[in-house]
C-alpha cells in the first residue's frame, strides 16, 4: 500500500511547516503541551502492563510520544510529515530516550506488523484523514489480543463548532486558524460503530474540558463532550 493512500497532502503541508515549532511551549503547539500530562495519564490509566509495546500512530513532534517513553513503554511512533520527523528524533536524542520513530502510515505498518503491539495510540488525527475508518482498522490489525486502542478526536456537533473552531481558533486563539474543517470532525458514536466494525470494544471514554476563565482543562470521566478520548480493546 502507498503510505499516502490515505492522507491528505494540504495536512502534511500544514505539519511540515510547524515541523520546527512542535517543542517551543508557547508557540502553535502550546496547547498539545498543555493536555499531554491529561491525555497521558488517561491512556496508562487504560494500559495494565509494566512495559508495554505501544505505537503512536501521528505522533507529530513526540509530545505524547516522549511521555509514553519516559512511563517506560517500549515506543514506535509513526507520521507521514519528514521534517516533523526529524525535530522529534532530534529531540528524543537529545533528552536520551529511545523511541522508533518511522515515516509510514499505519496502513502501510499493519502489513507487516500485525498482532505485534499492546496498545495503539491515535491522537488528535483522525479528523485530519479522508479515510479515519480505515485507519481504525489498520490499528486494529496491529494489536495483540487484549490490546487497547485510544483515540481522541473532536465531536461534530454545534458545540464543537462554537467552541473548538469558532472560539478555540478565531476568538481565544488556542489553536492556529484553519486547524480543523467542521464536516471531518467525529462523534462518539461514529467511532464507536467504526472500532465495533473492525473487532474493537468500546471501554471507556473521558473529554477534556477548558475553562476560559482558569485557563486550564480537566478530564471529565465519561462524558461525551468536544474533545473526547475513548478505548477500546481487541478481544480477537
Amino acid at each position: 500500500m502507498n503510505r499516502l493512500s490515505n492522507a491528505d497532502q494540504q495536512e502534511i503541508a500544514k505539519f511540515d511547516r510547524v515541523s520546527r515549532m512542535w517543542w517551543d511551549t508557547a508557540g502553535p503547539m502550546r496547547m498539545l503541551h498543555v493536555i499531554n500530562p491529561l491525555r497521558s495519564a488517561f491512556i496508562l490509566g487504560q494500559i495494565d502492563l509494566p512495559r508495554p509495546k505501544i505505537l503512536d500512530v501521528g505522533c507529530g513532534g513526540g509530545i505524547l510520544a516522549e511521555a509514553l517513553a519516559r512511563s517506560g513503554a517500549s515506543l514506535t511512533a509513526i507520521d507521514l510529515s519528514q521534517p516533523t520527523l526529524e525535530a522529534a528524533r532530534g529531540h528524543a536524542a537529545a533528552h536520551g530516550l529511545e523511541i522508533d520513530y518511522r515515516y509510514m502510515s499505519v496502513e502501510q505498518l499493519a502489513q507487516e506488523a500485525e498482532g505485534r503491539f499492546d496498545a495503539v495510540t491515535c491522537m488528535e488525527m483522525l479528523e485530519h484523514v479522508p479515510e479515519p475508518r480505515a485507519v481504525i482498522a489498520a490499528c486494529a490489525r496491529v494489536l495483540k489480543p487484549g490490546g487497547r486502542a485510544i483515540f481522541s478526536t473532536i465531536d461534530r456537533s454545534l458545540k464543537a463548532f462554537l467552541f473548538a473552531i469558532l472560539a478555540g481558533e478565531y476568538l481565544l486563539r488556542l489553536l492556529p486558524r484553519g486547524t480543523h474543517q467542521y464536516r471531518k470532525l467525529i462523534r462518539p458514536r461514529e467511532l464507536r460503530e467504526w472500532g465495533q466494525a473492525s473487532g474493537l470494544e468500546f471501554t471507556a471514554i473521558a473529554s477534556l474540558l477548558y475553562n476560559p476563565l482558569t485557563k486550564r482543562f480537566r478530564v471529565a470521566p465519561g462524558k461525551e463532550d468536544v474533545n473526547y478520548m475513548a478505548c477500546f480493546i481487541k478481544r480477537r
